[in-house]
């Protein structure tokens, strides 16, 4: 229900100057904010849409418009040691991060300083990140790392024609230096989603993302491998671990990883997609108000995700801020937002109801009240009603925009956190949250969890799989896997009482 937190170093604020002009491009899929030219943040947010409806094309999936909530906001930064202050660690390497989450996915990239056919530098750390986010999108299964990192290393390597096609698939040339210099990865740890990681203990740069970009561009065009990555890929959907699918399909990996090496020192083919078939939508582009440009920073930073610490710090720089804008409701909103983060949930509550009052359409805003009066509900009084009034608030959200995730969750939650039984709608409120966001963990595990509690453990397994087999190994995977098995045990002791059942 609540924020993810994390610690924010400081100065994020004085890297990008308050004064700077920004720019808000809205489109299909996308919203974008950059503090660049007009001219070059309405390119940057035509070459995503040709993009993504490109990747649409070439993976057969349709290319409908989403609901506002579920669109990608990618704020685009000074540079990469922004990148690395929001990011909150300690890696040099970073060049961007992607956060997906219901009703407020966002990419944290560097501004694209110089625009070429072949998309270089931060714009392909930029595609990078909205690949995996479309893999997501459109899957409800997990991959193993290296796919997934291949998947995107793949299609971040595209190429804008001047005529308006699009190539996916070339030579990842960002990754040259890396395949033929940094340390190499042996085939059989690359194809080893958990051994891979337990061994990387030392921050030592290694090729994996260049090495899986290879074996991914290899097994898509190699007329000798064709289907092995589909045939690999169902046998770990079956139950085989990475390592066993990859000898069972792939055969000798040693073979394997001196064929791949071979394979990506020719000349390789990529795909072409035709301007005529890619359809992209309209871009409504507008410079933002002065106090939104200087909220910015402290948007951003709620956006990422704050601690107790670092909502403290952030506060004063709201509060200053909406001081001298006290009528901009987006600034009320991101007020909002800033209150409730640091605990003042009255404060958080008079901002967003400001906010609403000006701009009936600030669904932040809406949300945040909501956020504030849960929190508020578990110490009322009369905690019955005021229960009741929360989901009041978020009805009031789903009104606004019916497809908005959040308030379906929050819907539901609210039955929870009331110790009441949620009822049938707030239940399937929840599983529609889930379909509009396949990527959400926190959501997936809810939902595998009243699955469990409903006894509907043939769903709860299709559910809990994703989890079950996360390539990246944090902690929510192993607790997915303990109740995966006992969905399993379970639905095998539903199955032999109806055959009993049936048998009398």
């Amino acid at each position: 229900m609540w924020k993810w937190l994390l610690v924010l170093s400081a100065g994020i604020a004085a890297s990008q100057s308050v004064d700077a002009k920004w720019y808000e491009a809205s489109s299909d899929h996308f919203v974008v904010y950059a503090d660049q030219n007009e001219n070059d943040v309405r390119e940057y947010t035509e070459r995503l849409e040709r993009f993504h409806a490109a990747m649409s094309g070439q993976l057969n999936v349709e290319n409908t418009k989403p609901s506002p909530s579920n669109r990608v906001t990618v704020y685009m930064v000074r540079n990469e040691g922004v990148v690395r202050k929001l990011y909150g660690e300690n890696n040099r390497y970073l060049g961007g991060f992607y956060q997906s989450r219901a009703g407020g996915s966002v990419a944290f990239v560097p501004e694209v300083d110089d625009v070429t056919a072949r998309a270089s530098g931060s714009e392909i750390t930029l595609l990078h990140e909205y690949a995996h986010h479309f893999m997501y999108s459109n899957s409800g299964v997990s991959y193993p790392l290296w796919m997934s990192e291949g998947f995107a290393e793949f299609y971040a390597s595209a190429k804008f024609e001047k005529n308006g096609d699009v190539g996916l698939g070339l030579t990842a040339q960002h990754r040259g230096y890396e395949i033929f210099n940094s340390k190499h990865v042996p085939m059989e740890l690359l194809l080893n989603s958990a051994e891979y990681a337990a061994q990387k203990k030392s921050k030592e740069y290694d090729s994996f993302y260049g090495q899986s970009w290879a074996l991914f561009h290899y097994l898509t065009f190699d007329e000798a491998r064709k289907g092995q990555r589909t045939k690999y890929l169902t046998a770990i959907r079956e139950g085989a671990t990475e390592i066993d699918a990859a000898r069972n399909v792939f055969g000798d990996l040693k073979k394997l990883d001196k064929d791949v090496t071979k394979y990506i020192t020719k000349p390789l083919y990529y795909l072409i997609n035709k301007a005529e078939v890619l359809k992209t939508g309209p871009i409504a582009l507008r410079p933002l108000r002065a106090g939104e440009s200087a909220m910015m920073p402290v948007r951003m930073q709620s956006k990422r995700g704050v601690n107790d610490e670092a909502a403290a710090k952030l506060l004063p720089d709201a509060r200053k801020i909406a001081a001298q804008f006290p009528d901009d409701p987006a600034v009320l909103a991101a007020l909002s937002e800033a209150e409730f983060d640091a605990g003042h949930d009255a404060e958080a509550i008079a901002a967003a109801d400001k906010a609403v009052g000006i701009d009936p359409g600030q669904i932040n805003a809406t949300i945040q009240k909501g956020y504030a009066m849960a929190r508020q509900a578990a110490d009322a009084k009369d905690e019955k009603t005021a229960w009741k009034n929360v989901r009041k608030q978020f009805v009031q959200v789903n009104k606004i925009e019916v497809d908005h995730p959040i308030p379906l969750i929050q819907f539901y939650q609210s039955y929870k956190a009331a110790g009441e039984q949620p009822t049938k709608n707030a239940i399937d409120g929840l599983e529609w949250a889930l379909s509009l966001s396949p990527f959400d963990k926190g959501l997936r595990w809810t939902v595998a969890m009243q699955e469990m509690e409903d006894k509907k453990f043939a769903e709860a397994i299709v559910t809990l799989g994703p989890l079950a087999n996360n390539p990246h190994g944090d902690e929510s995977r192993g607790a997915a896997q303990k109740l995966l098995t006992e969905a399993k045990e379970k639905l095998a002791e539903q199955q032999k009482s109806v055959s009993a059942q049936t048998a009398k």
